[in-house]
């Protein structure tokens, strides 16, 4: 089934882009207007833009962490290059690609309006619909120019300096493998006992089933991240697959108000489908990177953040979200372990539904604890240790704030979350978190050697 026959529900989230880049526009003249330098709100809104965009294209978890990644990005590098830092503060320094040496006069260039420039500029490339961006870019201009930050004769000196460091990102973009991606063979499900096949309501075929094979930031050798190997499939009473399923339809068949609360705070399911009669509406949602990237941004303003450090959070932890991805969907597609839900009905009870939508992929490991392990851990060196906030990533979507006192509690949560969902077993969770700690704990090894 295609996307484009679903009805897709996007008067709300024009609505609320409208809303937002009113706000966007009044707050920032303000900022201006009062001669400061721009605050991280300036960076964070934007970087909504790009999220709101995802949303509207149904990326995949995986593609909207690369999206993220190579878009904060440009950001961070553009910044490197205008302020004239020393190249060692670049992330791309740092990561397993090379970037040319930067030729280019960084004499009149306004650092702020670079960096947030060139990431559009890269969401505008690298996305299906990133062409929306282009209004954000013209806003851009407008208010700088407005503001006086950057004057007329200055302006396109500016730009193609943006588009220059965006070009030079793009580059390393179109050689890591995503365009080679359509060519390799098709994933088909395997039709044998404990392995994965689609399920209801939408039975979508398997998404990036081949995503092991895009070039990662950080990570060298996925062999070094490679879980353990899932409970093996039996019905046998006793036996840890078993007792695992029984879970599973346990703890969907009682769960309190709380546990819903969580379940549903993080579903985070791009691919969310519901049925009125003969009519298929995809639910838009925000994907699992993008409410760490949110979080991201709340710790960046409840911290006050300066922009270089601001720009270099988000950087690292979108690169970790995409090489965190990679590594779990190798192992999901190696596992390639049958879901609860198809588990369920056919040796359970057939009429059994989970909590949350099963998104289209194998189950184990868990991508939610794989990543937000992952993050808090990159987000716990950065910030510190029990740094509390309160987490409004999905107000936009209609779900209320919950309050954490660490990134490690958010993550714990995360995964758990998947439990009451109904859309994964207790391996996957905890063997998932383990992987995406390790990881972490690398990234940072690179990151700080």
């Amino acid at each position: 089934m295609k996307w484009s026959n679903f009805i897709l529900n996007s008067k709300v989230l024009s609505q609320k882009s409208w809303g937002i880049s009113v706000l966007f526009l009044l707050f920032g003249n303000v900022l201006f207007a009062q001669k400061q330098k721009p605050e991280t709100d300036i960076f964070i809104d934007n970087l909504f833009f790009i999220t709101e965009v995802m949303v509207t294209d149904v990326a995949s978890p995986p593609a909207a962490a690369r999206f993220y990644a190579y878009s904060t990005l440009a950001a961070q590098t553009a910044w490197i290059f205008a302020t004239k830092s020393p190249i060692e503060e670049s992330l791309i320094s740092k990561s397993n690609h090379f970037l040319p040496e930067v030729q280019i006069d960084s004499e009149n260039i306004e650092p702020h309006f670079v960096s947030i420039y060139a990431m559009l500029e890269v969401g505008k490339q690298i996305m299906p619909s990133g062409n929306v961006l282009s209004s954000k870019q013209e806003k851009l201009v407008d208010l700088f120019v407005k503001s006086k930050w950057i004057s007329k004769k200055q302006i396109d000196q500016n730009l193609n300096f943006a588009k220059y460091v965006a070009e030079k990102i793009l580059n390393i973009a179109k050689n890591d493998n995503y365009n080679r991606l359509s060519t390799l063979t098709r994933y088909s499900p395997k039709n044998k006992e404990g392995h994965w096949y689609p399920t209801p309501p939408a039975y979508m075929a398997a998404i990036e089933p081949e995503w092991r094979t895009i070039s990662p930031f950080f990570i060298q050798n996925l062999s070094l991240y490679k879980p353990k190997a899932p409970a093996p499939f039996s019905l046998e009473p006793g036996s840890s697959f078993y007792n695992q399923l029984q879970e599973v339809y346990q703890v969907t068949s009682n769960l309190d108000e709380e546990s819903k609360l969580i379940a549903n705070f993080w579903d985070c399911n791009p691919f969310m489908v519901q049925y009125s009669g003969h009519m298929a509406i995809g639910i838009k949602k925000i994907s699992p990177g993008g409410h760490w990237v949110g979080i991201t941004g709340i710790a960046s303003k409840k911290a006050n953040l300066n922009w270089k450090e601001t720009l270099f959070i988000h950087g690292l932890l979108s690169m970790g979200l995409h090489d965190a991805f990679i590594s779990c969907w190798e192992e999901k597609y190696d596992s390639d372990r049958i879901r609860p839900e198809s588990a369920i009905n056919k040796y359970v009870d057939q009429d059994w539904r989970p909590l949350l939508q099963t998104p289209p992929f194998p189950e184990y490991t868990s991508g939610h604890s794989v990543v937000s392990s992952m993050s808090a851990t990159l987000l716990t060196d950065f910030f510190g240790e029990n740094f509390d906030f309160i987490d409004t990533s999905e107000v936009y979507f209609g779900l209320p704030e919950r309050h954490f006192s660490s990134f490690y509690q958010a993550a714990e949560e995360a995964a758990i979350s998947r439990l009451y969902g109904g859309i994964h077993f207790r391996d996957a969770i905890e063997e998932g978190t383990k992987q995406g700690k390790i990881i972490g704990q690398d990234i940072l090894k690179r990151i700080n050697p």
